[in-house]
């Protein structure tokens, strides 16, 4: 008997791929913004209002400029500025995201389907916390780029019908920083809301109704406990430094305003803050509490 090893498989043979290894983390990604096309779409709209807003305030400037041969330091102003809506949207967004992120799928009771998939409850809920986290910081980076792109196209030609070099706007300007300076300020957001995505997921993953009652209710009960019994405001500036305290963290002199150049940047004394590793650990707590949440609670 011949074995099959004496013929040598023809040369032109085509060969089976390899295997892949599934990626759950990604495919639930992707199940989320295919449940969830208001994470993209939304910051779409908010971008178009942007959008014209800006080059209504541009144009207008720039029929106001004398011919000077280069751009006033005002004619940027709607270029630093016109992302900083598209990035509140992005938190705003963030914000109802979570606290409908494991909320809804126990009220539709399609927590019962998906459970049944072999994705642990650890990658559902890490997915989940992407989104806020890490997806829509992207998305509102990208908008924002295409947005000042857009704008400085358009306002290219009314430059030199204005007797106004365009070149010396693109070199005031800066592109290239202002992304880096943009990309930055967007990791530093991204860690320092971490706690409050990840305490919106626990109230979510939790609560039988009323999310956004039970997120939002129980730290304003507290301050006015502490106000009343105590007389102090210790919770209170507690989440007013958790809200806005990045700024004063990550960028010298807590910087207001137009951010025009790296000096600008503090990263080695954000990363040293004791308030970011601290909301840190509490957003580890908040993921790993909602994880066992979700693995022992019931459709509503």
């Amino acid at each position: 008997m011949t074995s099959n090893t004496d013929f040598p498989l023809d040369s032109g043979a085509v060969a089976a791929p390899p295997m892949t290894e599934p990626r759950p983390l990604y495919w639930s990604l992707r199940r989320e913004l295919m449940e969830n096309r208001f994470v993209f779409i939304a910051p779409v709209i908010v971008t178009a209002f942007v959008l014209l807003g800006s080059l209504v305030n541009l144009l207008g400037r720039i029929h106001r400029i004398e011919s000077t041969g280069r751009p006033d330091s005002w004619l940027l102003h709607p270029f630093s500025m016109a992302p900083a809506p598209i990035m509140l949207a992005s938190f705003l967004i963030g914000f109802f995201y979570a606290i409908d992120a494991l909320y809804g799928e126990r009220r539709d009771r399609s927590i019962l389907f998906w459970k049944s998939l072999p994705v642990s409850d650890r990658t559902t809920v890490l997915s989940k916390a992407a989104i806020p986290t890490l997806v829509l910081p992207a998305i509102a980076f990208v908008l924002s780029v295409a947005t000042q792109i857009v704008m400085m196209i358009v306002a290219t030609p009314f430059l030199i019908a204005n007797d106004q070099n365009p070149a010396a706007l693109y070199q005031e300007f800066g592109f290239l920083g202002g992304f880096v300076i943009m990309i930055y300020g967007l990791v530093v957001h991204s860690l320092w809301f971490a706690p409050i995505y990840a305490w919106l997921i626990l109230v979510s993953a939790w609560v039988r109704r009323a999310p956004l009652l039970w997120a939002v209710l129980p730290p304003l009960v507290l301050v006015a406990l502490e106000r009343i019994v105590l007389s102090t405001s210790w919770f209170g500036h507690l989440l007013r430094y958790r809200f806005i305290g990045a700024m004063s963290e990550a960028f010298v002199n807590g910087t207001r305003g137009d951010i025009k150049g790296f000096s600008q940047l503090s990263p080695l004394k954000f990363i040293g803050a004791p308030g970011l590793w601290a909301g840190l650990i509490a957003a580890a707590v908040f993921l790993a509490a909602a994880v066992h949440l979700r693995r022992n609670r019931e459709p509503i």
